[in-house]
């Protein structure tokens, strides 16, 4: 499958966008955008296998710590030239002298008959990770421009008064406390190492520029009280990899109990990412991790969402007939939980530029679908629970998936 192939776009939800005709050119116009920055990404490599596809960092493998002697001297008697590129989240970063067929060298390496009379070494890609609001399956579209929202209820001022979500994403935009006075301002603490960068140039928005932006908005219309903590783990163009999210984390708030991430990766044969697993299990006792299950319509499983103790969030979309599965959303038994998809959020300024497509001017405000954003509403009902009951996040994690699984594969309904 082609880079193309793996990031395929549908229509959306009606009643998001003015039709369907006009959602396919923008489905199509955006998914182009966003290949075309891909493929110049010099940092991304795709392994096509058609249905073990993934994205990986060229030249790169990461390792077990006690494994890296052993794995490194193996490399060298089969030819390789490798070198150490420090430490993260219990993994070494080897890196090759040249161009490498990295997934190959992990299928060899994790062939039990390398290693007669030894445990299989822990081995993998550095898989790069992207945002889940628009790419990395479907839905395949664009942000689109929306009207300002109205003022938070003041009945719900309240909720989720004193608890901390901390939202590693795009990071934040510089004025969004200025321009979204009511809904993010006083919500945080701006710094400069959490700016959304935004812009490819000018004011020419990235293809995920904003997203932690809106990410936030949703969080706080979920639990208008909270306080959340930014932390940049995605470029504009939505991509990072498994050492931006690790640093991500690091660089959390200790008040933080609640993490969302609306973001992830699929991995060679499916495994769970070992930094991920290392660096989220290190997290202190009682939060919880809220992530997306991603928008490619499939079961297959996306990381971290599909980690045990994360919180799976599926979408759901809102049609004539009530709610129902959303197409483009990822779903399987590791899913907890799902939340309606298609949000109006708070947003940036600027000019999202398509092929073949008018300029789209945004305003402060945008309408936008994905596992990213239900994601985002029930970090925010998590929260807005622990200020009710003066629970943790871990029992008020038990408190809201309480109720029946809402469809097989997809959860608990999560209002």
């Amino acid at each position: 499958m082609t880079l193309a192939g793996l990031v395929a776009a549908t229509p959306l939800a009606a009643g998001l966008r003015p039709g369907p005709a006009a959602a396919n050119r923008d489905d199509d116009a955006y998914q182009r955008a966003f290949q075309e920055l891909l493929a110049a990404d010099p940092e991304v490599r795709h392994h096509g296998e058609a249905g073990r596809e993934f994205l990986y960092r060229p030249r790169q493998l990461l390792v077990a710590n006690p494994d890296t002697d052993r794995v490194a001297a193996a490399l060298r008697r089969a030819g390789h030239q490798v070198s150490r590129s420090g430490e993260f989240a219990g993994v070494t970063r080897l890196r090759f002298d040249r161009e490498t067929d990295v997934p190959s060298v992990v299928a060899k390496l994790r062939d039990p008959r390398q290693w007669p009379d030894q445990p299989v070494p822990r081995v993998q890609p550095h898989h790069v990770l992207l945002g889940y609001g628009n790419i990395m399956g479907n839905p395949g579209g664009p942000p689109q421009v929306a009207a300002a929202l109205p003022a938070p209820d003041p009945a719900h001022a309240g909720d989720g008064a004193g608890v901390t979500v901390g939202i590693c994403d795009t990071g934040v935009w510089r004025l969004a406390g200025a321009r979204h006075p009511e809904w993010l301002g006083g919500g945080y603490l701006p710094q400069v190492d959490d700016e959304d960068p935004l812009y490819l140039h000018s004011d020419v928005l990235g293809p995920q520029g904003g997203h932690g932006t809106f990410v936030a908005g949703v969080v706080r219309q979920a639990a208008p009280g909270v306080w959340f903590d930014p932390e940049a783990a995605l470029n504009p163009t939505g991509v990072g990899d498994e050492a931006m999210l690790a640093a991500a984390l690091a660089g959390l708030s200790p008040d933080v109990s609640i993490v969302n991430l609306s973001l992830g990766c699929l991995t060679q044969d499916d495994l769970p990412p070992l930094p991920l697993v290392n660096v989220l299990g290190g997290l202190p006792t009682g939060s919880v991790v809220v992530a997306a299950t991603g928008n490619a319509g499939i079961n297959r499983p996306s990381w971290p969402a599909a980690l045990p103790e994360v919180l799976a969030v599926a979408a759901v979309s809102r049609g004539v007939n009530g709610l129902t599965p959303a197409p483009y959303s990822n779903f399987g038994s590791w899913v907890d939980a799902c939340a309606v998809g298609e949000r109006t959020s708070t947003f940036v300024d600027g000019r999202l530029l398509l092929p073949g497509l008018p300029a789209r001017q945004f305003l402060g405000y945008a309408a936008w679908a994905g596992t990213s954003f239900a994601a985002a509403h029930v970090s925010g009902r998590l929260a807005a629970v622990m200020s009710a009951t003066g629970l943790d996040a871990a029992q008020a994690r038990s408190v809201l998936l309480g109720d029946p699984a809402w469809h097989p594969d997809y959860g608990v309904l999560v209002d």
